[in-house]
């Protein structure tokens, strides 16, 4: 699968777009953002303008409650799959 920069949704002060520079490349949000002060002191402002393109560019990336629901929660199943599970389980199981 590739992977794609998104904003961020679990780790974000404005927008999650240095959050997600983070992500995508690995890094500790903080150190981005810590970064990203500094280009602004040395270059006077100028990845402010970055920034704010880049609010505009980058795509909004799953909410942490869907990415969790696609990763970790199970299908439901209605009564009689489970009802069927069990006994398939028990017809399984043996003492020896």
């Amino acid at each position: 699968m590739r992977k794609r920069m998104t904003k961020s949704h679990t780790n974000r002060m404005l927008t999650g777009t240095i959050a997600g520079i983070a992500e995508y490349f690995e890094i500790d949000p903080t150190i981005a953002r810590v970064i990203f002060v500094f280009l602004n002191l040395v270059l006077v402002g100028t990845p402010i303008f970055f920034y704010i393109l880049l609010v505009l560019i980058v795509p909004k990336g799953n909410s942490g409650e869907s990415a969790y629901r696609e990763n970790y929660e199970r299908p439901r199943r209605t009564k009689a799959q489970r009802r069927r599970a069990d006994i398939e389980e028990e017809e399984n199981w043996s003492d020896f």
